[in-house]
């Protein structure tokens, strides 16, 4: 199946010379397209066998593939993945955004703990050097697949009762707008290319080796006012990110 985001001339250099891999790489998409979401991929050895090539080029497209999204480990082995969530930039919560798809958001309480606030997350959230804030950390789910980790920084004056009212695996915008009354009406955001730190892989359960898509986040309420700080990570390879815009 062709895919319509592809480059033009699918990687081949003008010189028309296709590297091993990408040749190989190439034949793999069609036994993916064949197989299906969810299929399970031959051995590498089996794999280096039909094509004729050595293992450790096999290794090399199946890491492309990887990183791409085509692909994803299952255990000892590789299966076909399927489409990536596509979550829109906008005010909306992580979990309508994977709503949307059909797919079930969830998450996982990493902590939940009252820190002082540093000179600079003081000045992101508009309250004095050293006044408490809430640091939440949740491992971001999508029917029960892990692909995020989300830190997200509270002044502890303004959501007091968070560590008793809150539900640590349920949306914090729908605990904000009915529980404690606040709207989201504007925020900031910057998004950037990283690798994960060897304790964030492992918490997301992915090689350290693999590219993730960094949100910072910082939102007000209607008054301008900050509301909370947010540092999300996404997998890159289950992640995309659309927007719409418009000329004024």
């Amino acid at each position: 199946m062709t895919d319509p985001h592809a480059p033009i001339r699918s990687g081949i250099p003008e010189h028309g010379r296709v590297p091993k891999y990408y040749a190989v790489k190439t034949r793999l998409e069609a036994v993916l397209d064949e197989l299906g979401e969810g299929g399970l991929l031959p051995t590498e050895r089996e794999l280096a066998a039909t094509f004729e090539v050595a293992r450790e080029t096999v290794r090399q497209a199946l890491r492309e593939l990887l990183i791409q999204g085509r692909v994803r480990r299952k255990g000892r082995g590789t299966v076909v993945a399927g489409p990536k969530l596509e979550q829109p930039l906008s005010l909306a919560s992580y979990t309508e955004g994977v709503r949307r798809q059909g797919r079930v958001p969830s998450r996982h309480l990493i902590t939940l703990e009252r820190l002082a606030a540093d000179a600079v997350l003081a000045r992101e959230l508009r309250i004095s050097a050293g006044d408490e804030v809430w640091h939440m950390e949740r491992v971001l789910l999508a029917d029960e697949e892990r692909v995020g980790l989300e830190s997200t920084y509270l002044s502890v004056a303004r959501l007091p009762y968070l560590e008793r009212d809150f539900a640590p695996d349920s949306s914090f915008y729908v605990y904000l707008r009915d529980q404690v009354g606040l709207e989201l009406a504007a925020a900031d955001e910057r998004i950037e290319t990283v690798l994960a730190t060897p304790r964030e892989a492992l918490l997301i359960g992915t090689p350290p080796a693999l590219p993730m898509l960094l949100l910072h986040r910082t939102s007000r309420d209607g008054g301008g006012v900050p509301i909370e700080r947010v540092r999300s990570l996404y997998r890159g390879d289950r992640f995309s990110f659309t927007t719409q815009m418009s000329k004024e």
